[in-house]
């Protein structure tokens, strides 16, 4: 599966703030029972997840940015590194959490550049993963084939007004041509 090949999604969920905290406290209760000692967030919206689980476990938590994208537009193939992993990771216990495992191709690179610093050992960490994901992420809160809406990408503030995000309303156009390529699949989504 291609990054952000919206038409593969098969109906649309919108998760709320509250939605978000349950799914981070599952997180967090996973990284408990293994043991987390350190917090590795990817930035940008891994690190709200990041945090939560941080924060919950009273961890330490480094950020990196890890992306396909500049200024919000995806212009990458695969993921540029623009904010290096913390060298202080030497025989601790480590998550790395992103929000989202679309491919899961950002989560294995931050957890091998974790590896090679020397963490004893490194799970990895998603509020949601697609079936697709490979690797699978060791702890994963809700798997869906669903376009995932976020809280954080519900409205977001363009030219001075609270707006649905571009790229969702574009995602949802690419799933409702894909399935009218393909009628008996699923219904048209709405926004």
């Amino acid at each position: 599966m291609k990054s952000y090949a919206y038409d593969q999604r098969q109906g649309i969920r919108s998760l709320s703030w509250e939605d978000f905290a349950n799914l981070g406290s599952q997180l967090a209760e996973q990284s408990e029972r293994a043991g987390v000692e350190v917090v590795v967030g990817i930035a940008r919206a891994g690190l709200f997840p990041a945090v939560l689980v941080a924060c919950s476990l009273r961890k330490e938590m480094y950020p990196v940015r890890l992306t396909r994208r500049l200024n919000d537009a995806v212009v990458y193939e695969d993921p540029v590194w623009r904010t290096p992993l913390t060298a202080d990771l030497s025989g601790r216990v480590v998550v790395v959490v992103d929000e989202i495992a679309d491919t899961g191709q950002t989560l294995k690179l931050v957890a091998d550049a974790a590896r090679q610093r020397g963490a004893a050992r490194v799970k990895t960490a998603c509020l949601v993963s697609h079936t697709w994901a490979e690797p699978v992420p060791d702890f994963i809160a809700l798997v869906t084939d669903e376009l995932v809406v976020f809280p954080w990408d519900q409205k977001v503030l363009i030219d001075g007004l609270w707006q649905p995000h571009p790229e969702i309303l574009a995602a949802i156009l690419a799933q409702n041509r894909a399935q009218a390529a393909s009628p008996a699949k699923n219904p048209p989504s709405e926004v």
